[in-house]
């Protein structure tokens, strides 16, 4: 399937930055988009940036080998941080700072090392969690610069960066993420993207997030100047038409957003990726009826390991025609990975593991224990059904929240679903469906009767809640224990 797809001989992620940044220094290698426009920043401005940055961290923190934890947002200084923590060997461990202050401090407590950074937004916050911990605050507040060769890592076993999972389940655990994985998972995802140095990538996440960061480091390692936003909105979005973007990845939600500003149309943009949720099959539908001319990518994984797998743009083109079901999988296995199911049941659903040399938490065995639930076709198409702890066991029989709430998203007066199992004497748990309707909520009688058309009896929800919002994490992530427990007290 991927013949034509040959690893890159430079085997660290920052050998790969490296090398990018000594070619053509006039380059532009980083784009600001705000509302009042577009900045840019050549290779050269930007490598002493990170020269400076280097210098910041290895003078503030005296520990080498230790994560920096850093309040930041997605900002050309952020970037140069990032790129200089795995260089300084103080890889840079950035944090959501619309997490509370208990869940950050669980992150910091769990990580050795005597400084705390943050931009000046966020100083205070930053003040007030330091004197928790100890933990010494540098605010940057200027561009750092330097003047001395950059000087990549050769140890692939060595920490460039330090992210942590979103925290559905839990708090949010730490995954240390290495130069070797990191550089392998550059050369995949650039692979996938067709992404190349004259290529310019648009990020759209959260600096914290894989979403941010991973893509950060896709278009790092792969040479591609990259766009980023301190504050995402639909006027920024629309400053960066003037630089002419060629490739942007994101999640659905997005999507939505601009296509409701009649924003997203772009005649430079040829390659659009999305991953993190699954995206309504009307919206792939007026995306491409916007922007005919682009390729789509799916890229499903997570914080340890992404990509899983891929829906390329082969298969969207397929789905666009004689298979829309494919709309519903995440692809198939990507270059490199093994794909296996593990402890499958009666109907063909196991958990998701993955054996590649680009995952970052991985078994004794080399194995990415996903947590995802799925079923794999014979084709080897992957179609999640949920997490492995979001099963809902009705009666002995098992539901899976993902395949309710894929068909509930096809009834157009449903914008957003989230389908949790609440506990019940009798059958164990009933299923409960809360909605965001898409314009005057709908009858449940009339979804009950959709669902069940599509559905066996036993999956069809039976009580139904319309709100205004579903919760969410600071990473976008249906929090549904929130939503078990409002069920649960509701007595739904």
């Amino acid at each position: 399937m991927y013949e034509d797809y040959t690893p890159s001989p430079l085997t660290t992620w920052t050998q790969r930055v490296v090398s990018h940044l000594e070619r053509d220094p006039e380059a532009i290698a980083l784009v600001e988009a705000t509302t009042e426009g577009a900045r840019t920043w050549t290779r050269a401005r930007f490598s002493s940036m990170v020269a400076g940055s280097v210098d910041l961290l290895r003078a503030e923190s005296s520990v080498s080998g230790c994560s920096v934890p850093a309040l930041l947002t997605t900002r050309p200084t952020s970037v140069a941080l990032l790129v200089a923590g795995a260089l300084a060997d103080r890889p840079l461990a950035p944090l959501a700072p619309r997490m509370t202050e208990p869940e950050l401090l669980a992150c910091l407590t769990r990580m050795p090392g005597d400084v705390l950074l943050a931009e000046p937004a966020y100083a205070d916050l930053a003040a007030r969690l330091g004197a928790e911990v100890r933990r010494r605050v540098v605010v940057v507040d200027r561009e750092p610069a330097g003047d001395h060769p950059l000087e990549p890592g050769t140890d692939s076993d060595r920490v460039a960066l330090t992210m942590h999972t979103s925290g559905t389940t839990g708090l949010p655990k730490r995954v240390d993420v290495r130069e070797f994985p990191l550089g392998r998972r550059a050369d995949v995802n650039g692979y996938l993207l067709d992404l190349h140095p004259a290529d310019r990538m648009v990020a759209t996440s959260l600096f914290h997030h894989v979403g941010g960061l991973g893509n950060i480091a896709v278009a790092l390692g792969n040479g591609a100047s990259l766009a980023v936003f301190p504050s995402f909105s639909v006027d920024a979005w629309r400053a960066l038409e003037a630089v002419r973007p060629t490739h942007c990845v994101t999640i659905p939600t997005v999507f939505e957003m601009l296509l409701a500003e009649d924003a997203l149309a772009s005649a430079s943009l040829r390659v659009l990726g999305y991953g993190a949720s699954p995206i309504h099959p009307d919206t792939m539908r007026r995306v491409q009826e916007v922007m005919p001319h682009v390729d789509f990518v799916n890229l499903f994984g997570q914080t340890e390991g992404s990509p899983v797998s891929v829906l390329t743009a082969a298969d969207h083109r397929l789905a666009a025609g004689e298979r829309p079901d494919l709309l519903r999988s995440v692809g198939r296995a990507a270059p490199g990975t093994e794909l296996r199911l593990e402890s499958p049941d009666e109907d063909g659903v196991g958990e998701v593991w993955a054996r590649s040399l680009h995952s970052f938490v991985v078994d004794e065995q080399g194995w990415q224990r996903t947590g995802d639930l799925a079923r794999i076709d014979e084709d080897g198409y992957v179609f999640l059904v949920g997490r492995r702890g979001d099963k809902i066991i009705r009666g002995g029989e098992n539901v899976y929240p993902i395949e309710v709430e894929q068909v509930l998203l096809t009834h157009p007066a449903v914008r957003e679903v989230a389908v949790v199992g609440v506990p019940d004497q009798r059958l164990g748990e009933t299923v409960t469906a809360f909605l965001v309707a898409a314009g005057a909520s709908p009858d449940p009688a009339e979804l009950r009767a959709y669902a069940r058309a599509r559905l066996a009896g036993f999956k069809v929800p039976v009580a139904w809640e319309f709100v205004e919002a579903l919760p969410r994490n600071p990473n976008g992530k249906v929090l549904r224990r929130e939503l078990t427990a409002r069920a649960a007290q509701a007595g739904l």
